[in-house]
């Protein structure tokens, strides 16, 4: 099994975008388990948001919530629901987001999918498929987040070590949340990486047909 990388100037070559956005992306783009103390702004926020809505999803169904965790009180009640080895990078970002899916994602179909917005009582009582939709389309949105937070120039260090039915008990009360992911995000500090690990070369992960 081989798995070396294409140059990335050949890469570049065959690209839309300028090579310094695909390296922020991707071939740079890395996974951040340290962060300065400098705060991440609500405008950062937004802008994050703006772009991770318009990756496509089933339907446009759009089921990803995002609870954005700054410090203090709230930030102590996420940390005591992540496993042990992740409350002190949680406890110490400057920003964490909760990602989860809207279990009554339907409720907001015929806003997203106004040219056959009938189509919602397919979905009306049907919690199974609303579940596989909702995890499904909501994991492909949380792709598109960690690219939009590398787009506003900051990191992300996604997580899933943590009690997600007890989170949801403590922050999410009363909401149709069900998170399955946390991510720490910020500016990433000197130590935020670990050497980067081999990918799969092109021939071992995809076939022609």
């Amino acid at each position: 099994m081989t798995t070396t990388s294409t140059p990335a100037a050949t890469v570049h070559d065959s690209l839309l975008v300028n090579p310094e956005a695909a390296d922020a992306l991707f071939l740079a783009g890395r996974t951040a388990n340290a962060f300065t103390d400098q705060p991440v702004s609500d405008e950062q926020l937004r802008a994050i948001y703006e772009l991770t809505k318009m990756g496509p999803t089933a339907m446009n169904i759009q089921p990803l919530r995002i609870t954005w965790v700054g410090p203090g009180a709230s930030r102590d009640r996420l940390v005591a629901h992540m496993a042990e080895g992740n409350r002190a990078k949680t406890a110490a970002a400057p920003m964490v987001a909760v990602l989860s899916f809207d279990t009554e994602w339907h409720e907001h179909f015929p806003t997203v999918f106004p040219p056959a917005a009938e189509r919602k009582a397919m979905f009306d009582g049907n919690d199974e498929l609303r579940a596989v939709m909702g995890n499904n389309n909501a994991h492909l949105q949380a792709g598109y987040f960690i690219l939009a937070v590398r787009a506003a120039g900051l990191a992300a260090g996604p997580m899933g070590g943590f009690d997600a039915p007890g989170l949801d008990a403590d922050l999410h009360a009363g909401m149709n949340r069900r998170s399955f992911l946390v991510v720490n995000l910020g500016v990433p500090a000197e130590n935020a990486w670990r050497d980067r690990l081999p990918r799969l070369d092109f021939d071992v992960a995809t076939t022609t047909v």
